[in-house]
């Protein structure tokens, strides 16, 4: 035998034998990350600091505006809790493009022999109205239809407009509000009414937030009416009671200033420049303490860095828990983290938002990306006996996945029972005891165990494309959605999303 046929032969050989040794090592890495999985899992299932600091969050820092000093004082709070587990943390600046906050708000309706004064909240980018009030007639508009618009004419031009809403029940009619209330300020201001006053949809009389659907662009008062009184308002109205609404908006507005997410991190080990992102969003609105929205996945997050820094896992990829700030008024704070970190999104193997409140995971939002579901399946399987568990593989806007699918990283939103989160949403209601604390134990656990299999799995989708984007957007209803969250002209404008690829130049010969 050649030499050379010798050292190929000898060559083959060690191979085969080493072989089963490999295999081995593969075989019992693994079986390792089962164990550390399970220990994790059982570990959040218990007794953890998570439920104390939910009611800190809720009770001691309070509804938490973007821009207001509870809102600073939570970032501080965010950062003491994660430096206390033993989790690097920091806080990263981004840009908001307008502050708004009400300091205040008033109004009386009246008619003839009729006065009386229900409670009100200025819509989120409402404009103030002059000191001591602005004074309207206020017309009955129904449901804001085009029939409704028709009927009233010109009769809306200089009123105040009364929008007439079901009472709130679910998540679905809370999309529902989302949806018609972009057509219905839309057929409002081409009207040129004086402004817009919605009846409050929630039960119990509840006050809310919800945006203006034109965001900072808005030029008129907007406020919501406590249900009761927005009724007895419709019913004289409907009897042939003329009625002037007297509307008092004080707010604090001014332009772009500088807010801060918090990020903790955990680096990986042997693939520390891959990273694996899981977020909820800090800031709330200020009626209520901000418990399912979003404080309750907020401390639920903080608790799984803990618990993976107590425990001494190391995971492969890098963890970085993201508590985002300007989330509710436009996911400002992830648009900006993937501004700062753009040079790293093709190391990004997944981004996670959760902010539906306290109910049960029931599985994940892929968001358009199929490859992701056997994916998410197999980083489940230490917790299948919380399920089941089923992936819905359609885009969602609305929460701080979206730039993230913009730039193309695999994102995921987890679904949740509604529980008491549609009636509760942006609510005064809005308070610690909305959460079950039990199910929010389960739900760090699945988090836990989703965050963990990703952290050290084999696989990663590539990011996608400008071009895999826009066919997204094209063969969905991303683009519907996009529109009713007043994000689209961003996209359409390039100043928010990926950039198209740069297409090299032809060379000369």
């Amino acid at each position: 035998m050649s030499r050379s046929r010798l050292s190929r032969s000898l060559a083959v050989l060690s191979l085969a034998l080493a072989t089963p040794v490999l295999a081995g090592a593969a075989e019992d890495a693994a079986s390792t990350r089962e164990r550390e999985a399970a220990l994790l899992v059982g570990t959040l299932l218990g007794g953890t600091p998570m439920v104390e600091d939910l009611r800190s969050l809720v009770d001691e820092v309070g509804g938490r505006a973007t821009g207001s000093d509870a809102n600073r004082r939570s970032v501080e709070w965010a950062l003491e809790r994660f430096r206390a587990a033993g989790v690097t943390a920091r806080a990263e600046a981004f840009r908001m493009p307008a502050l708004w906050l009400e300091r205040g708000a008033t109004a009386s309706v009246q008619g003839k022999s009729v006065r009386f004064a229900p409670r009100v909240a200025a819509m989120p980018f409402s404009t103030a109205t002059p000191k001591g009030g602005l004074s309207a007639p206020l017309l009955d508009v129904g449901r804001g239809t085009e029939a409704d618009f028709k009927r009233v004419g010109a009769k809306a031009r200089g009123a105040f407009l009364l929008v007439e809403t079901e009472e709130l029940r679910d998540v679905d009619g809370l999309f529902r509000e989302y949806s018609e209330a972009t057509d219905i300020e839309s057929r409002a201001f081409a009207a040129g009414v004086a402004g817009v006053v919605y009846m409050g949809s929630r039960p119990g009389n509840q006050l809310y937030r919800h945006n203006v659907s034109t965001g900072p662009k808005n030029t008129r008062p907007m406020m919501v009416m406590e249900r009761d009184g927005a009724k007895r308002a419709l019913r004289l109205l409907r009897a042939g009671t003329p009625l002037t609404l007297n509307a008092a908006l004080d707010l604090q507005t001014g332009g772009p200033y500088e807010s801060r997410n918090v990020i903790g991190e955990i680096r990986g080990t042997t693939r520390p420049e891959e990273v694996v992102v899981l977020g909820a969003h800090l800031d709330s609105w200020d009626l209520g303490g901000g418990a399912l929205d979003n404080g309750a996945n907020v401390a639920m997050l903080i608790d799984v860095a803990r618990q993976l820094q107590r425990l001494g896992l190391k995971p492969a990829r890098t963890l970085r828990f993201a508590l985002w700030n300007g989330e509710e008024q436009g996911m400002h704070g992830s648009a900006g983290y993937v501004r700062t970190h753009g040079a790293e999104l093709d190391g990004h193997a997944m981004a996670l938002s959760v902010d539906i409140g306290c109910g049960r995971i029931t599985g994940f939002f892929t968001n358009g990306r199929p490859p992701l579901v056997p994916l998410v399946d197999k980083a489940l399987k230490p917790v299948e006996g919380l399920g089941p568990f089923t992936q819905v593989d359609v885009p969602v806007v609305g929460t701080d996945n979206f730039d993230f699918m913009l730039h193309g990283v695999a994102n995921l939103i987890a679904n949740q029972e509604a529980a008491t989160y549609g009636p509760n949403y942006h609510a005064r209601s809005d308070e610690f005891e909305q959460c079950d604390t039990r199910t929010l134990r389960a739900n760090a656990a699945v988090v836990g165990a989703l965050a963990w299999g990703f952290a050290n799995m084999e696989e990663r989708l590539p990011r996608q494309s400008r071009a895999e984007v826009e066919t997204l957007i094209k063969s969905t209803d991303l683009g519907q959605q996009m529109k009713s969250f007043n994000v689209w002209d961003e996209w359409a404008a390039g100043t928010r999303g990926r950039a198209p690829e740069r297409q090299a130049a032809p060379t000369t010969r």
